[in-house]
């Protein structure tokens, strides 16, 4: 089970993201990890998609490699919510923004939501960052 300030502060964010009009997303992704698929389904009634949209994808553990899911990111044509861990997560905040992995650009915390979108020459940007501790 999520901690309960960690599912606290996920929820927070879900309650957020719905009253907002949600998220367009097409699937959320989770790393199998019991407290990333729980954070998932806290996270997955809040998309357009709903719950039946959380599904385990490999390659989304703490130190795999990130290149393998931006080419799949790039190549897909849905929108889909990650819920992985660190340092996963920043490396491909970062390789998405910048084209480097290594450069840390996104200061990810617990619980919170990062937005990247494509713009239509094929480009990477932040969109929008929510953390529990605005709310």
């Amino acid at each position: 089970m999520v901690p309960e300030n960690g599912a606290g502060a996920v929820q927070k964010i879900a309650n957020f993201l719905r009253t907002s009009g949600g998220v367009e997303a097409d699937t959320v992704w989770h790393s199998g990890k019991p407290r990333a698929q729980q954070t998932a389904e806290l996270l997955a009634p809040a998309t357009r998609a709903g719950a039946e949209a959380v599904m385990h994808h490999d390659g989304l553990a703490p130190k795999d490699t990130v290149e393998p899911i931006k080419r799949e990111l790039e190549q897909g044509n849905s929108n889909v919510v990650i819920v992985g861990h660190l340092p996963f997560l920043g490396r491909l905040a970062a390789l998405l923004l910048t084209g480097n992995a290594d450069n840390e650009v996104v200061a990810f915390q617990l619980g919170c939501v990062v937005n990247l979108n494509r713009d239509d020459a094929g480009r990477w940007k932040l969109e929008w960052m929510i953390v529990p501790k605005l709310l």
